[in-house]
């Protein structure tokens, strides 16, 4: 039950009265229902924290129910990573059911609502359905096959079953109201024709239930209580309800004896369906369409390419579950349609990575620095905490000898104003060795800076004397005899434009791709992290979060990922300062 300290909101409230009222015996049943034709994204996130959410805060049950209705775009493979993605976001399903689990219940429902005169077979062609349906400000036209008898309808109904007829020459239609002011209650399609192999159910079935009657019924099998979806399926809610209440499945026990037959819970109910407001998210597509033609059309490197905005994509650009669980928990529900920024989701990737990240340091783009007061073989091992912020974390030790690599950009040969690193002539604090001087500066013959020659401040490492003498910059660095190279990919938003889906300049999404949004460089880094496991993530000080790959990476062959920088890079305007 929820407490004080949940946070409410319109789908909390409604639930808390079902309860008080009794209605539903004080049972929350909810589903979380994806297509299996792609890979889910960090919107259908949001619904998967929601219906599992409520039903752990009502202590109910959430079944994961795969909506596989087409089987044209239907794969084993969107299945199994749908699986994935939800456990990986924190969650256990009650039950895993398909709606095609329940063909055979969907078929008899259909015979019923023919024996009812509630439906029946028309022969119009998709083009003459659209003709005759009418529009918003014009009445539709009954089908010149809505008046069928019934035996006529069973008929062909059971030989549409049968396979006697061609695709799409025949469907089965709702009889509800041309003339209705709702769209979807114009006659709408129950069945269609589709000779197409099932990812579940092979070749059993010729016909297949559309996803609106199919989608309501299997909702009352479960006994679903609340069917919670997004907005666009409000004006679906009337043929929602209509298919529940006609087929009435609780009255009707003798519509789920497959069901029973073959051993799968079965207490029928009458579902209600809520809707709220989808999760958007600016620099992004969320198009399964579009998501699906990226990867077709080769643009990323597949569904789980670390600039997606698939589940699998920031997982493994190295998002934490927890992040994307914080991010929806503070959008919350509402009916309101809005678009969120992106840098609210990377600012709860950093909160997280920064409580549970530890630290290492690593240069991506090295200058090589010598300590020229220090002997050739000098070895040393300093000690350096692993999280600046929690001493659990323990400390490691860090080799140091007078070979190192330092980022480029903290040295500058003519500094501007304000820069505080290491200049010629200059000092700086070595991040937890001491303050060093540049002396000179080695360049080749194009005038590239190739080497830097310091000398340190030996009474100003840790533990002397000086240790505490104030210099105003501070670098870190990487001992360049035991550094550990590895490839570094740089990722960053895939779209350069808030809305990538504005097409009103003539432009698609295609125009708006972030080149610059993955660049791969070899970086140099603590030689303790040659055992660090895929999937570990770690700050690497003053650089950003990186990720060792979940694919790619090996011990003998580390790949790390950028997951985010240590401060948001992009402004409110949509454009990098």
């Amino acid at each position: 039950m929820t407490d004080s300290t949940t946070p409410t909101n319109f789908i909390r409230q409604i639930v808390l009265a079902d309860q008080a009222s009794g209605k539903h015996g004080g049972e929350v049943r909810t589903r979380f229902p994806p297509e299996p034709n792609g890979y889910l994204h960090l919107g259908h996130a949001k619904s998967i924290c929601l219906n599992f959410g409520i039903a752990r805060d009502f202590a109910g049950t959430c079944n994961l129910r795969f909506d596989d209705t087409n089987p044209t775009r239907e794969d084993p493979e969107f299945v199994e990573a749908i699986r994935n993605d939800v456990i990986w976001l924190g969650f256990t399903w009650h039950e895993q059911r398909h709606a095609s689990d329940y063909f055979e219940v969907l078929y008899r429902a259909a015979l019923k609502l023919i024996a009812d005169g509630k439906a029946f077979v028309c022969d119009l062609s998709a083009e003459q359905v659209r003709e005759y349906r009418g529009t918003l400000t014009e009445a539709g036209r009954n089908s010149p096959y809505r008046e069928r008898s019934m035996e006529e309808n069973l008929d062909l109904f059971q030989r549409m079953r049968n396979g006697e007829f061609a695709d799409g020459s025949r469907t089965l239609r709702a009889k509800i109201d041309m003339s209705a002011g709702n769209i979807n209650l114009r006659d709408p399609a129950l069945y269609r024709i589709r000779k197409a192999t099932h990812q579940n159910t092979g070749d059993a079935w010729p016909i297949y239930p559309m996803y609106d009657y199919a989608h309501a019924l299997s909702d009352a099998i479960e006994g679903i209580t609340h069917s919670l979806c997004t907005l666009e399926f409000e004006d679906h809610r009337p043929l929602y309800d209509w298919c529940v209440e006609n087929v009435d499945l609780p009255a009707n026990p003798q519509l789920g004896e497959s069901l029973v037959a073959a051993g799968l819970h079965y207490a029928p109910g009458r579902p209600r369906q809520i809707e709220f407001a989808r999760g958007n998210l600016d620099f992004t597509v969320m198009s399964k369409r579009k998501l699906m033609a990226l990867v077709t059309d080769g643009l990323v490197d597949g569904w789980d390419d670390p600039r997606m905005p698939t589940l699998s994509g920031v997982r493994r650009r190295g998002f934490p579950a927890a992040a994307v669980r914080t991010f929806w928990e503070r959008a919350g529900i509402s009916k309101q349609n809005s678009v969120i920024e992106y840098g609210v989701l990377e600012n709860c990737v950093r909160d997280e990575l920064d409580a549970s990240a530890p630290r290492r340091m690593a240069v991506i783009d090295p200058l090589r620095l010598v300590l020229t007061n220090l002997a050739a073989d000098h070895s040393a091992v300093l000690d350096f905490p692993n999280h600046p912020k929690n001493e659990d974390f323990g400390r490691r030790q860090v080799r140091f000898s007078p070979e190192l690599w330092i980022e480029r950009e903290d040295f500058m040969e003519t500094p501007v104003k304000g820069f505080h690193r290491l200049v010629p002539g200059g000092e700086v604090r070595l991040r937890g060795a001491g303050i060093i001087r540049c002396d000179d500066v080695i360049k080749d013959t194009s005038g590239q800076v190739i080497e830097l020659r310091c000398t340190l401040d030996e009474q100003s490492t840790p533990g002397s004397a000086g240790a505490d003498r104030k210099v105003k910059g501070t670098i870190h660095w990487v001992d360049a005899r035991s550094a550990l190279a590895a490839e570094v990919r740089l990722f960053d938003r895939l779209f350069k434009v808030a809305d990538p889906d504005d097409d009103s300049d003539g432009k698609s999404y295609h125009d708006h791709l972030n080149a610059d949004s993955r660049r791969i460089v070899k970086g140099w880094l603590e030689a303790g992290l040659a055992g660090a496991a895929a999937e570990s993530s770690w700050q690497f000080e003053r650089l950003g979060y990186f990720v060792a790959d979940r694919v790619d990476h090996q011990p003998k062959r580390p790949v790390f990922n950028r997951v985010v920088t240590l401060r948001d890079t992009w402004n409110k305007a949509g454009a990098k300062p």
